[in-house]
C-alpha cells in the first residue's frame, strides 16, 4: 500500500513542476488567460509558476507536504475563481467550453491536495526519517 501512496504522490506532483516551468516557457500564453483585475501580469505568472514548481518538489521530496498541498489548494481555488469561471461566461463557444475543462480539472486537484494535507501528518513524517 505504501509503494501505491509513493506513486500516487509522484504522479500528483510531476504535472505541478511541468506547469510551473510552463509558466516561464509559454508566458505569452498565460497572459492571454488571466483576468483583467489580476495584478502585475507578467509577476504573477512568474510568481505562480515558482509556487507550482515548489510545491511539486515539497511533494516529491515528501517535506512539508501539509503546508505545501494547503497552499496548492488555496492556488488552485484562486485559479478557479478568478480565471475558469469568468471565462465560462466567453462569447466563443470553444473558449467557455475549455474554460469548464480547466474548471473541472482544477476542482479535482483541488480536492486531491486537499486529501493528500487531509491524510498526511507532519509528525509521522518526522518519525519515519529519524528511525531510517
Amino acid at each position: 500500500m505504501k509503494n501505491l501512496t509513493t506513486i500516487g504522490r509522484l504522479l500528483f506532483a510531476l504535472p505541478f513542476i511541468f506547469l510551473g516551468l510552463n509558466h516561464f516557457i509559454m508566458m505569452d500564453l498565460y497572459l492571454g488567460t488571466i483576468s483583467s483585475y489580476v495584478p502585475l501580469g507578467p509577476f504573477t505568472i512568474m510568481l505562480t509558476g515558482i509556487f507550482l514548481i515548489l510545491a511539486g518538489i515539497s511533494i516529491i521530496l515528501n517535506k512539508y507536504i501539509k503546508v505545501s498541498t494547503v497552499l496548492l489548494a488555496i492556488l488552485l481555488a484562486s485559479f478557479i475563481i478568478t480565471i475558469h469561471i469568468p471565462n465560462l461566461f466567453n462569447a466563443d463557444p470553444a473558449k467557455s467550453t475549455i474554460a469548464l475543462v480547466e474548471l473541472l480539472k482544477d476542482t479535482s486537484l483541488l480536492g486531491g491536495a486537499l486529501m493528500i494535507a487531509g491524510y498526511f501528518r507532519e509528525k509521522d513524517n518526522d518519525t519515519k526519517n529519524t528511525k531510517a
